[in-house]
C-alpha cells in the first residue's frame, strides 16, 4: 500500500529517518547517519524552534484561487501574516494591478471548543469560505488544538463537499507530531495527491485527439514537458532563471507547485520528467507521480552555486539525451559569470563564513560561498536526513573540518558557535538573522523575495550582496558594542553542544 493511500502522511522521522539534533563536525556527521539516522535525537535544554505550520502556510498561502482555513486557535494564525506579505509582494513583481496577498480564516478555537469540540465551528469557517470567496479550493490546515482533541477534519470535509463546490483539502499539520518542519510538505503534497490528482482510471486525462497531426504534435509535446518544482522561499527572478535554463535546451516548462493554480495539478501528470529544484521540499510528490503516473524524476542538486547549477543541467540532459547541448550551456554561462564575479573575489578572499537554513539550501550555499573564495567555519541546518549528503559531500571537498550544528535555531549554541569563530558573515532566515546582527556579524539574509540566489545569474546576484556587506560591517560592529547579550559570559567558554544527548534504548 502506498502512503498516498493513508489518510495522514507519515512522519520524516520514520520515512528518511530525519533528526534536528546534532553537533560535531561534517565527517562526524556523515559518520553517524551512516546508519541512516542520528543517534543523537533530544537536548537536555531547548530554547526556540519551528513547528511544521510555518512552512505549511508559507506553501499554502501561495496557491491562487484559494482560501486557507486554520483549524485552531487565533493565535496559530500569526505565521501567516508574514506570508500574505510575501504572496502580495511576488504579486506585484508579477505585475499584478490589484495585488490580493493570500486569503486566510480561522476556526478561532477557545478554551469551550477543547471540551466541546471544534467540528461544529470548522464547518461555519468552511461554509462561510465559500459564500464570500467562491474560490475554486478551500484548505482545512489542522493545528495542534485539533490533533489532540480528536477533530476529524476528513470527515468534516467528505460531509461537506457535496455541498460545496471548491475541491476541500484536509491538510495535518499538527506541529506537535514531528520535529522535522519540512514534515509539512510531505503533508500538503500527501492532500494534493488525494484530493487534486486523478485517482482513478480516466478521471483527469487529457482529452483524446482525434486528427492525426495533433496528436504528433501533442506527441512531440510532452517529450519535452517538464515539471519544474518551486518552493515558497523560491523568489519571481530565481523561477525566471531555472525556466531560463531549462529552455534553452528546448525543454517546455510548467511549474509547480507554488503560485499554480491548484486545477492545473493534474498536468503534473502529463510530463515527461519531473525536476527537483530542492530535494526536501519535493521527494514526496515526485516518488508519488512516478510510482502512480510513471512520471520519472531528476532528485539530487539544489542548482546554487557554479558547480551545482552544472551538475543539476547535466542530470537533466542526461536524461533527454542533450548532452553535448548542456556541456554547451554550462560553458558558456559559467564563462560569463566568472568574468562578473572577478572584481568581488580579492574582497572575499581570506573572509569566513556561517550559513544556517535548511538541510540542501544551507550546504549548497556554504558549498557556492566556497567558490567565491570564502572559508566556511560552520553550517547550521534545521534538519538532516539523505537528502543533504550530496551538498554535504561538495562542501567537504574542500573543508572536511566544518562544524555542523543541526538545530531548528537554538540561538544559544548560535550565539556560542559565533564567540568561538567569529565569523565575517553570516547567512540565514529571518529567525536566525536578529542573533548574528546582536553578535557583531554582518548579515546577509539567505532569502527574500526580491532576491536571487539560484542559477548562474542567481549566484552574480548573491555574490553581490555579500561584496555590498562586507564593504562596511560597521553597523553590526556597533550594534554589539551597544547591545547586551541575554547569555552569561560562562556559557561562551562552554561546549556549545554540551546539552546535546544520544538516545537512550532499552
Amino acid at each position: 500500500m502506498s502512503d498516498i493511500d493513508e489518510k495522514v502522511a507519515p512522519r520524516r522521522e520514520e520515512r528518511l529517518g530525519a533528526g534536528c539534533v546534532y553537533g560535531g563536525n561534517a565527517c562526524g556527521l556523515k559518520a553517524q547517519f551512516g546508519g541512516c539516522r542520528l543517534k543523537a535525537n533530544q537536548r537536555g535544554f531547548g530554547q526556540g524552534s519551528i513547528c511544521q505550520l510555518l512552512p505549511g502556510t508559507a506553501m499554502l498561502s501561495t496557491l491562487p484561487n484559494s482560501v486557507v482555513i486554520l483549524h485552531g486557535s487565533l493565535g496559530c494564525g500569526g505565521a501567516i501574516n508574514l506570508q500574505t506579505a510575501n504572496v502580495r509582494y511576488r504579486q506585484i513583481l508579477s505585475g499584478e494591478r490589484n495585488p490580493q496577498g493570500a486569503i486566510w480564516m480561522t476556526s478561532n478555537l477557545d478554551e469551550r471548543d477543547v471540551v466541546s469540540g471544534g467540528e461544529e465551528k470548522l464547518e461555519k469557517a468552511i461554509l462561510a469560505a465559500e459564500q464570500r470567496f467562491r474560490p475554486a479550493t478551500i484548505i482545512v490546515v489542522a493545528t495542534c488544538v485539533p490533533g489532540i482533541i480528536g477533530d476529524d477534519i476528513d470527515g468534516v470535509a467528505a460531509r461537506l463537499q457535496p455541498q460545496i463546490q471548491a475541491r476541500i483539502l484536509p491538510i495535518h499539520c499538527e506541529g506537535f507530531k514531528t520535529q522535522i518542519m519540512a514534515t509539512a510538505y510531505d503533508a500538503i503534497f500527501h492532500s494534493i495527491s488525494r484530493h487534486l490528482l486523478p485517482r482513478g482510471e480516466g478521471e483527469g486525462q487529457a482529452p483524446v485527439i482525434v486528427d492525426e497531426l495533433e496528436i504528433a504534435r501533442e506527441r512531440i509535446r510532452r517529450s519535452r514537458l517538464v515539471n519544474l518544482m518551486n518552493f515558497a522561499s523560491m523568489s519571481a527572478s530565481e523561477q525566471g532563471e531555472l525556466t531560463r535554463l531549462l529552455q534553452a535546451l528546448g525543454l517546455t516548462v510548467q511549474v509547480f507547485p507554488c503560485y499554480s493554480d491548484p486545477e492545473r495539478f493534474v498536468d503534473a501528470t502529463q510530463a515527461a520528467l519531473s525536476i527537483s529544484s530542492c530535494p526536501t521540499h519535493d521527494d514526496y510528490f515526485l516518488k508519488h507521480l512516478q510510482e502512480r503516473y510513471g512520471v520519472p524524476y531528476i532528485l539530487r542538486h539544489m542548482p546554487i552555486g557554479i558547480a551545482a547549477t552544472g551538475d543539476w543541467l547535466r542530470d537533466i540532459a542526461r536524461f533527454f539525451h542533450l548532452e553535448k547541448e548542456a556541456e554547451a550551456l554550462i560553458a558558456q554561462e559559467t564563462r560569463e559569470l566568472e568574468e562578473a564575479l572577478a572584481p568581488f573575489r580579492a574582497a572575499f578572499a581570506g573572509k569566513k563564513a556561517l550559513v544556517s537554513a535548511g538541510e540542501v539550501r544551507a550546504f549548497a550555499t556554504a558549498a557556492f560561498l566556497q567558490e567565491l573564495g570564502l572559508s566556511i567555519v560552520a553550517v547550521r541546518p534545521y534538519h538532516y536526513d539523505e537528502f543533504g549528503e550530496p551538498s554535504l559531500d561538495r562542501l567537504t571537498e574542500k573543508q572536511d573540518d566544518v562544524i555542523v550544528n543541526v538545530a531548528t535555531i537554538q540561538p544559544y549554541e548560535t550565539l556560542n558557535i559565533f564567540e568561538k569563530t567569529r565569523p565575517d558573515l553570516y547567512m540565514g532566515h529571518i529567525a536566525d538573522n536578529v542573533w548574528a546582527a546582536k553578535a557583531g556579524v554582518p548579515v546577509v539574509p539567505i532569502w527574500h523575495g526580491g532576491f536571487s540566489s539560484a542559477g548562474y545569474s542567481g549566484a552574480f546576484d548573491l555574490a553581490r550582496r555579500i561584496n555590498r556587506v562586507l564593504r562596511n560591517p560597521s553597523f553590526n560592529r556597533r550594534l554589539r558594542e551597544n547591545l547586551k547579550q541575554p547569555y552569561r559570559k560562562e556559557w561562551f567558554h562552554e561546549d556549545p553542544f554540551k546539552y546535546i544527548r544520544e538516545a537512550v534504548t532499552n
